[in-house]
């Protein structure tokens, strides 16, 4: 803390900035792995929990308000949404064939729901992608400021550059200290992202069965 304190005090303006953004990019990683962390395991919980509902329902209207009370992140209620809903009549979505429309609306119902478990991740993956060199660009710019204030002094010796050499380096850790969690995060929420999109692909699959087979069922 007190070598922190010591770069802070003895830096220049373009040392602080790159301590404070540093700060910056810490704050939002840990936000996002926060954040994420919680909502990823709502999502899990509500594709478990809402599609075993699902399916002991008697029919969709019952399925539709059961998962009401249990699709808190709202990843299993769009596909549901896309499955039931009628196009507008003289469109274009309307003039396709029955199966072609459904398969639309299930894709892109998916792709938005996908979309909204992946927000965030492009940040995590930006901040530990450019954080050490964000760090490493401090600790050169540190060494360059030390070298010379101990030139401008006039007295060069083991222990004039050890020290601010040292405290530049700090910048370095710094940078690497940031990347390492928002990496493994990025990487992590990756795989859950995965799952849950596994699942929600099987699900929309069995949608399309079911309305398939009802329309055949009613002709």
């Amino acid at each position: 803390m007190g070598s922190m304190a010591a770069v802070w005090s003895e830096g220049d303006a373009v040392g602080r900035a790159v301590a404070l953004l540093l700060l910056a990019m810490s704050i939002t990683a840990w936000v996002l792995i926060f954040w994420k962390a919680w909502t990823l395991r709502r999502a899990r919980t509500d594709i478990s929990r809402g599609v075993a509902a699902f399916w002991q329902a008697p029919d969709v209207d019952a399925a539709q308000r059961r998962l009401a009370g249990l699709d808190r992140e709202e990843v299993l209620a769009p596909l549901l949404d896309a499955a039931i809903a009628q196009p507008a009549g003289g469109t274009l979505e309307a003039a396709g064939q029955r199966e072609s429309q459904l398969t639309r609306r299930l894709r892109d119902a998916l792709h938005a729901v996908v979309q909204r478990l992946q927000f965030g991740q492009v940040a995590l993956a930006s901040i530990g992608a450019t954080a050490p060199f964000v760090g490493l660009f401090g600790t050169v710019w540190g060494i360059y400021h030390a070298l010379v204030g101990i030139s401008t002094s006039g007295s060069v010796g083991i222990d004039k550059v050890a020290g601010p050499v040292g405290e530049a380096l700090i910048m370095t850790a710094a940078g690497l200290a940031v990347a390492i969690p928002a990496v493994l995060a990025y990487n992590a929420f990756g795989r859950l992202v995965g799952g849950c999109e596994a699942e929600l692909e099987g699900f929309a699959h069995d949608l399309r069965e079911l309305q398939l087979g009802r329309r055949a069922h009613e002709a």
